[in-house]
């Protein structure tokens, strides 16, 4: 564990693709942050997602990177929306220890009508649906699911908006992402995607200090809707809305740098990072395994130039497959 409010230059900074945890003791404030870049880069690389579809990709990754490795067990979170917009699929799961992916999917035509006519908003794009978040603790366990509409909010927004319904936790998240262009070593134009996010959370030792005003039409005491927010939870999310976008992407401002600009007076403490990596949980046997239960209409139908071929759509890799390899053929 390393104290930031010390040496600051002693830190041994986490750099990009980590999640820093955090914690707050003056404000009873735990969160996590990061920064991603090279991971970012071969995620929505091997897509070439148009820039208004990498861009909400990329929140979403962030997102789920900052969510999904605060899992205290073996298993899967899953971060998706689905709507009725240009973009109608984001997808991101992170399975633990460290594995991280995603994919979108898009009306390409509806895509270039938005872009033209200017409405490249999360909520223009998104459209009207739901943001789902799951967490999956594998075989024999019930899948917890938290689910919010999608009403017109940035994804940050609703991230919050599910920690106070399902969890009933004060949160505040951010999300960011950048375009970087810079040159390689031979002086050529070089595109590089990056994003950073952090996620800060209310947790007091005192559970009466948790207590905040219900939900719109929720069941909650009529009492809670006029009780006066925490000062310590007011603060600290006051100071996480001063978050700029380049902050939070520039690979100048490593993120312990951030959290010590933020809560220095307040006597932040990071510990160790979790490093996450893009890496798919495909592979031949599984997509086999899905085959198998195809009937042998399902399997010949399938066939294209003597062979099946199945593209995953994480990761792009093709699995081939003839069909003497299946019983029901």
């Amino acid at each position: 564990m390393a104290e930031a409010t010390v040496e600051l230059n002693e830190l041994d900074f986490a750099g990009d693709d980590r999640v820093v945890p955090f914690q707050v003791d003056g404000l009873d404030v735990r969160g996590r942050a990061v920064q991603l870049g090279p991971l970012l880069n071969a995620i929505l690389g091997r897509h070439d997602y148009p820039a208004p579809v990498a861009r909400l990709l990329a929140e979403a990754v962030v997102l789920t990177a900052l969510l999904g490795t605060s899992l205290k067990f073996e298993g899967k979170f899953t971060m998706q929306t689905k709507g009725d917009g240009p973009v109608d699929l984001l997808v991101a799961d992170f399975s633990t220890p460290d594995a991280l992916r995603a994919y979108a999917r898009y009306d390409e035509d509806a895509l270039g009508e938005a872009v033209e006519n200017g409405k490249i908003s999360p909520a223009e794009l998104l459209g009207h649906g739901f943001l789902a978040l799951t967490i999956d603790q594998g075989r024999g366990m019930q899948p917890y699911q938290g689910i919010v509409p999608m009403d017109g909010s940035s994804l940050e927004e609703m991230a919050g908006v599910y920690f106070r319904q399902s969890e009933q936790i004060p949160t505040r998240v951010r999300l960011a992402v950048a375009e970087l262009i810079d040159r390689d070593e031979d002086g050529n134009p070089r595109h590089n995607w990056r994003a950073g996010g952090l996620v800060a959370q209310f947790l007091p030792q005192a559970p009466e200090r948790m207590r905040q005003p219900d939900l719109h039409g929720g069941d909650g005491d009529e009492r809670d809707a006029v009780e006066v927010e925490d000062d310590a939870w007011l603060e600290a999310s006051t100071l996480v809305g001063t978050i700029d976008t380049d902050e939070l992407t520039d690979p100048q401002v490593a993120i312990e740098r951030l959290l010590f600009r933020l809560f220095h007076e307040r006597g932040v403490r990071v510990y160790d990072p979790q490093t996450v990596f893009d890496r798919c949980s495909c592979s031949r046997d599984k997509i086999k395994g899905v085959l198998d239960g195809f009937s042998a209409e399902e399997i010949h139908a399938s066939v294209e130039d003597g062979e099946i071929a199945v593209t995953c759509e994480f990761c792009s890799t093709t699995y081939k497959f003839v069909t003497e390899e299946f019983e029901s053929a």
